[in-house]
């Protein structure tokens, strides 16, 4: 099914829709539910309007690129974490030949990884279970549960592939913006692909057969994602007026809702375990119901976001108290907005990554790990090994990579024991 989004093209109800205007064929414009920011909106749509009429493709490039390669109260310090007692086994190196510009993502605890010659599989022993040979400029990866989707932002290439197999190859008809998968194969694509359009978005099946497509011609789609039954699709786009999210159902053309964000910016989206979408913006977390409703669960309050995560039942974000240097916090919330933990840093954090409610994070010391609620686990004696490394990605609770552009290395570690007096 296709929708072209083109104001100027001939009217044709059964084949053409304007996504772009959220009033169109009686769908009421959905605005965020939430406490006033207290800011000067008609100042502030002057000024988006100049951004984003001079430097929208170079935003929306740098974003993409970023989010893709990474990403009660009672705070507990940092300092003096690595102090703390456990235990770890020897550190496993892992030897990816996929090239360059290497990116990883957790396979169900094995390891998949896209660079400049193709992708690869890597068992949790470092054991190889695929590899398929092409060419990417800038590679980047998604993974939900077994399936895993490579692409080649700017470029063209697409694979689809589980942990022995490659499912789906595609190349697309437009420089690629981002893509996502499902956690039954199905996957969708962002591109740009002719001046007519701003950005195309295009649903595959599992087999990698077109089932829908959407042609944006006032907005630059920043991702997009189906639901886990195939039936839903939502797309992220930034507009002359701020973000939106659009909801569309795979077997009619007029959306189901628009949520729209005025003079914001929201960075990324994942749907809950109940159907909505979690989205985080530059200055708040936000849920988003199945009509385009949406809700502030979370403001910032003026501090500025460093960093976040998806975990499997919380978000991570990690918070700056000022516009420079490194103090702040960094929390995790359920997907009701519920504070689950939180501590305080005043040290770089180089990455994050989550996996199974647990979370990791890099600092130039090495890894550290918790739960969901911010309790620590530990390695020891591995730090080492650590040093020089940019990027961590979660395995489980115990494992997590952590890698360089020249070398890759699995940590396996014990839980520490957590005092309860740190956490007050």
């Amino acid at each position: 099914m296709a929708v072209d989004e083109n104001p100027g093209s001939p009217p044709d109800t059964t084949q053409q829709r304007d996504a772009e205007r959220p009033e169109h064929a009686g769908h009421p414009k959905n605005t965020r539910h939430s406490r006033p920011l207290g800011r000067p909106a008609k100042k502030k749509r002057r000024l988006l309007g100049w951004i984003f009429s001079l430097a929208s493709i170079i935003l929306l490039t740098w974003i993409t690129i970023t989010l893709i390669s990474g990403r009660g109260s009672g705070f507990s310090d940092l300092a003096g974490l690595f102090n703390l007692g456990g235990s770890s086994e020897p550190a496993s190196e892992y030897h990816f030949t996929v090239g360059s510009n290497r990116v990883f993502a957790n396979l169900e605890g094995s390891i998949a990884s896209a660079g400049t010659l193709g992708v690869q599989v890597l068992s949790a022993n470092g054991t190889e279970t695929l590899r398929d040979v092409f060419h990417m400029s800038s590679p980047a990866i998604e993974t939900t549960e077994g399936r895993a989707i490579a692409f080649d932002i700017g470029g063209s290439a697409v694979r689809t592939f589980s942990k022995t197999q490659v499912s789906a190859t595609i190349e697309t008809g437009g420089a690629i913006i981002s893509a996502s998968i499902n956690k039954n194969n199905w996957f969708v694509v962002c591109t740009q692909e002719s001046e007519a359009f701003r950005s195309v978005v295009t649903a595959y099946d599992n087999r990698g057969r077109d089932v829908y497509r959407i042609s944006l011609a006032t907005g630059y789609a920043l991702s997009a994602m189906l639901t886990p039954d195939n039936k839903k699709l939502a797309v992220l786009d930034l507009t002359n007026n701020g973000s939106r999210i659009t909801i569309y159902d795979l077997s009619r053309e007029e959306p189901d809702g628009v949520f729209e964000y005025p003079d914001g910016l929201i960075l990324d989206m994942q749907y809950t375990t109940g159907g909505k979408i979690l989205a985080v913006a530059a200055d708040s977390l936000i849920i988003v119901d199945a009509g385009g409703a949406g809700t502030e669960l979370f403001g910032f309050d003026g501090r500025r976001l460093g960093g976040y995560v998806f975990g499997d039942n919380f978000t991570a974000l990690h918070l700056f108290d000022y516009s420079v240097g490194y103090s702040g916090r960094l929390i995790t919330l359920d997907d009701t907005g519920r504070l689950l933990g939180g501590v305080v840093t005043d040290k770089e954090l180089l990455s994050m990554s989550a996996s199974r409610g647990y979370l990791t994070i890099l600092k130039n010391e090495g890894p550290v790990f918790f739960d969901s609620e911010l309790n620590e686990y530990l390695t020891v004696g591995e730090l080492a090994v650590a040093a020089g490394a940019t990027r961590v990605l979660s395995l489980s609770d115990d494992a997590a990579l952590v890698a360089s552009d020249h070398f890759a290395v699995v940590l396996k570690i014990g839980r520490a024991q957590s005092s309860d007096d740190s956490r007050n």
